[in-house]
């Protein structure tokens, strides 16, 4: 039957199915099993109401849904079925709440949009269509969250366990056989190493300078040992043995990292974004600063992957309660990579 005639039956329906969990797992497995739709299924099952209460039609989400999309490229495929429809920017803008109600946190929903706003510009859709996607209480209750964050966190070391201190991940580092399998641990180690976003670690290449003055700093100092481990979990990556960590939405190393194992009681487990901030502190340690500024061009040089990559360290990527193997938490101190100048 047609989505409206079906949309008659939906309160008996969600009368008889309970609670909103047990409503979502019957749905997804009934349309997956029986009729093959994609696992992305499950996010569009409760989207009709939100697209309701704006006063807009269901089908316009509908419409961009009922084809068998590949797991992780659901943003991309919104955005090509927007330009190749030709949709308004009604339409656009309920598809956009649509994406951000679907999170519970604002920082995810802007991120989510940012994605959207750059797959349009790639598929050179009009300003007046990318500008739509613009939620303006999302940007303001994400910078809101963001800058809280950087308040409560600005003269707090990160803390880690001896299992990640600078003597360890340096030893794993040079004992690791690029012939035997990886595992999460690797990966960790990995990204440590190059001080990266999991996101990057899938298509990351370390590309020697040639004619622009580009020095390679990282942890492992050895440049073609580090392209030697990146390759190895890359293909790791491509060949399955291990899941790409930077797959929107993956849990794959944070669920590693919350292992109880890794956390130091009572702080916060490490995040995947805290495995980047000790390789930057990390990495300038190795190479032996002499006084702060010396620290903050090796931290900013071990976050230029690539000659034109022209990051640069701040406050909330690098402070990091640096201590030694061993050393009594007590003792740690927050290792500054800026100051005030």
């Amino acid at each position: 039957m047609s989505i409206e005639e079906l949309s008659r039956y939906a309160p008996e329906m969600c009368d008889l199915l309970g609670d909103d969990r047990e409503k979502r797992r019957q749905a997804r497995n009934h349309l997956q099993k029986g009729y093959k739709f994609s696992k992305r299924i499950e996010w569009y099952i409760s989207q009709v109401p939100i697209l309701e209460e704006l006063g807009l039609e269901a089908k316009v989400n509908i419409s961009l849904v009922f084809e068998n999309t590949s797991e992780g490229e659901t943003i991309r495929e919104i955005a090509q079925r927007i330009v190749q429809d030709n949709l308004n920017k009604r339409n656009v803008k309920a598809i956009s709440r649509t994406l951000a109600k679907t999170t519970s946190d604002p920082i995810v929903a802007s991120s989510r949009l940012s994605r959207l706003q750059r797959e349009l510009r790639t598929l050179n859709a009009s300003e007046k269509i990318i500008s739509a996607t613009k939620i303006l209480e999302i940007i303001r209750a994400s910078n809101k969250i963001q800058q809280k964050r950087t308040e409560q966190h600005k003269n707090e070391g990160l803390h880690y366990l001896d299992y990640f201190s600078l003597e360890l991940v340096k030893e794993r580092l040079d004992l690791y056989v690029v012939s035997n399998t990886p595992d999460k641990q690797t990966l960790a180690d990995v990204i440590i190493m190059l001080c990266i976003h999991p996101a990057e670690i899938k298509n990351l290449r370390i590309a020697n300078g040639g004619d622009v003055p580009w020095v390679f700093r990282s942890l492992k100092k050895n440049e073609e040992r580090a392209k030697q481990l990146l390759t190895w979990i890359q293909e790791a990556i491509v060949f399955r043995v291990l899941k790409d960590p930077g797959k929107p939405r993956s849990t794959y190393l944070s669920s590693f990292l919350k292992k109880d194992k890794y956390i130091l009681k009572p702080y916060e487990p490490l995040l995947p974004s805290s495995l980047r901030k000790l390789g930057a502190v990390f990495a300038s340690v190795v190479h032996g600063p002499k006084n702060l500024s010396k620290a903050n061009t090796y931290a900013s040089e071990a976050f230029r992957h690539l000659p034109d990559n022209h990051a640069s360290p701040s406050d909330k990527y690098t402070i990091v309660n640096f201590r030694r193997k061993r050393q009594p938490y007590d003792q740690a101190k927050p290792f500054w990579i800026s100051d005030e100048n």
